[in-house]
């Protein structure tokens, strides 16, 4: 807030974690431009939903209880007021509240003070008008003592906005002095130490903070204190631009045993272990898109399993389809608790899939079982079918058409940000009107980017030794997969690429070599896993699921998410005998009237 208010700096950037007060320093900068310099602001959020947002939750109750602002904007009773939900008018300036994903209110607009709220978060770029925060900040060309303030929570490295920024400033981080020796550091995740007991049971009630210079040992009254202490220091030259950074550690609000409890649960998987290291520490996170050497993972196929057959531990199986010009491969996952997995089957059916021919095939693969060593069969649950480069989508269409409760048509997008990995449905089928047709197409769209970098993470995974358990998520390979299939699971590398109209850059899958189905097929079939709720199965439902009969295929799982059903993933048991036919319905006797000689009611009366 100082920074802001400094005459020599003209921009300030804040790379930091959640909850650290961020929203408060955009209101207190918002109202100290109103009553001390009034001047043209605006306020830009990522989407014009959060700007509204923003201004009734966040700035609305501040002028309420403010005196002095409250004065100074008027109440909104009419519509010449000035008050409006998303533009404040105000003695000598005035406050308009924007959304990066709309250009309209980017343009034409010339502001002094530009607060933009989590950057990371825009999208690459206002229609075809590009950056948005590019546009936001020329608005302010014709002010010599212009302002402008970015901050987010950090995102992807190489493709963050506010990583970008941060690399540009000044780069201050905050030191503050042990409350034992008295030396200076910063904060860092490093030194936080927790013990465990002798079976190796994590306890996060023990986390504590350990001096980088003189091993101290430091409570969270400790902490506290010595943030109090502290002080901004720049580690890189200034040429203009202040940058700071902050995680939760320097919150009076967080405890150390808050911090390691979500830790602990959050490295589970790559994904909520991402969110965590961006929310938490403050820190981009770095994608590993090395992929895993194809002649190790030929050498550690497992002895014990054969490709054909699944093992016990599987509850159920999903298939990944994908469509080229002449054929359709597909692949058939196993998932057990961890979502550990298991390749069961391979399959490639020829034909031009604008035919019928290798339609048919599918059909009948549809109703295809595998068994268990102990004779348990099992059913596929899910078929994921990509809808191609456009010249079968109509025939992906078409087919999933018939099978709705088995196959979701899905689309893929490379986007590193996407808010989930499996997102939708929405309708393709729809009538001139723009209404949803029943019984229609659904199509499902997939962050395929985020489910390739969890394969190859978990594909990195060592084997236990010693009759340890299998850590989750590991990948099981079994006798049968051949060198080429191997070599087309690892067939893409992550890159960074630059975009040149932009300038930005981002992280990108790139092939390594022509064929890439297998990796393809198994991001399908991991979308398939995930639209069926398996990442949130409990290990009391994975263990009843693989111990006893399922449910039976008309009645869907009980804790499976919103979307497509999910089929039983059994042989569904023996039908009932049926039910005897229901006996004809005695012919009612109808009174006979005395003065006509007819049934009453014959001809009035029938109610």
């Amino acid at each position: 807030m100082d920074a802001v208010s400094d005459p020599l700096i003209e921009e300030v950037v804040v790379m930091k974690s959640a909850q650290v007060g961020w929203t408060e320093i955009i209101n207190n900068i918002v109202g100290y431009f109103i009553d001390q310099d009034p001047s043209p602001i605006m306020v830009m959020q990522p989407t014009l939903d959060m700007a509204e947002a923003w201004s009734t939750d966040r700035l609305t109750p501040m002028v309420r209880d403010t005196p002095r602002l409250r004065v100074k904007i008027a109440e909104a009773k009419s519509r010449d007021s000035g008050n409006k939900l998303l533009q404040k008018r105000f003695p000598g300036g005035q406050l308009v509240i924007v959304g990066a994903n709309s250009p309209s209110s980017l343009a034409s607009r010339p502001m002094r003070v530009i607060l933009a709220d989590e950057v990371s978060r825009y999208p690459a770029s206002a229609g075809i008008e590009g950056d948005p925060l590019g546009l936001a900040y020329k608005r302010t060309n014709n002010f010599w003592n212009r302002r402008k303030l970015a901050g987010s929570t950090p995102t992807i490295a190489g493709a963050c906005r506010i990583e970008a920024k941060f690399e540009e400033s000044d780069k201050r981080f905050f030191f503050v002095p042990c409350p034992h020796c008295g030396a200076h550091q910063v904060l860092k995740w490093e030194q936080v130490r927790w013990d465990k007991t002798k079976a190796g049971v994590h306890r996060p009630e023990t986390a504590h903070y350990v001096c980088e210079h003189n091993g101290c040992i430091w409570d969270d009254a400790d902490r506290w204190g010595a943030v109090l202490k502290g002080e901004w220091r720049a580690t890189a030259p200034f040429r203009g631009i202040a940058g700071f950074h902050v995680w939760e550690a320097y919150s009076s609000w967080v405890k150390l045993q808050s911090t390691v409890t979500a830790f602990l649960e959050a490295r589970k998987t790559p994904e909520t272990y991402k969110v965590w290291t961006n929310t938490a520490l403050g820190q981009t996170w770095v994608e590993k898109g090395e992929a895993p050497d194809w002649q190790r993972l030929y050498e550690r196929r497992s002895q014990e399993l054969t490709l054909g057959e699944a093992p016990e531990w599987v509850a159920r199986l999903t298939v990944g389809a994908d469509v080229q010009r002449d054929r359709i491969e597909a692949s058939v996952w196993g998932w057990g608790e961890g979502l550990r997995s298991v390749l069961v089957d391979q399959r490639v059916f020829h034909g031009d899939p604008a035919k019928a021919e290798v339609w048919k095939e599918l059909d009948a693969f549809l109703t295809e079982e595998w068994d268990t060593p102990s004779g348990r069969r099992l059913r596929m649950s899910k078929l994921a079918i990509d809808t191609g480069d456009g010249y079968s989508t109509t025939s992906v269409y078409a087919w999933a058409r018939r099978h709705p409760r088995v196959v979701m048509a899905i689309k893929g997008i490379g986007s590193f940000s996407a808010a989930m990995p499996v997102m939708g449905p929405t309708w393709v089928d729809v009538t001139v009107r723009g209404t949803k047709v029943q019984r229609g197409v659904q199509l499902w769209t997939v962050a395929v980017s985020l489910f390739k970098s969890e394969t190859y993470d978990w594909l990195k995974l060592d084997q236990p030794i010693d009759g340890e358990p299998y850590p989750p998520g590991y990948i099981h390979l079994p006798q049968g997969v051949d060198a080429e299939w191997l070599q087309q699971l690892v067939a893409e590398q992550l890159v960074t690429v630059k975009n040149k109209r932009t300038g930005f850059s981002k992280r990108e899958w790139q092939k390594t070599r022509d064929r890439n189905e297998a990796i393809d097929c198994r991001v399908y079939a991991r979308a398939a896993a995930y639209a069926l709720g398996l990442d949130r199965w409990s290990p009391a439902k994975w263990t009843k699921a693989t111990g006893v009969r399922l449910a039976a295929p008309d009645l869907p799982d009980v804790d499976a998410p919103a979307g497509p059903a999910e089929p039983d993933a059994t042989t569904p048991p023996a039908r009932p005998p049926a039910r005897p036919p229901p006996a004809p319905p005695k012919p009612r006797s109808r009174a006979i009237n005395p003065l006509t000689g007819k049934p009453r009611g014959s001809h009035f009366g029938r109610r």
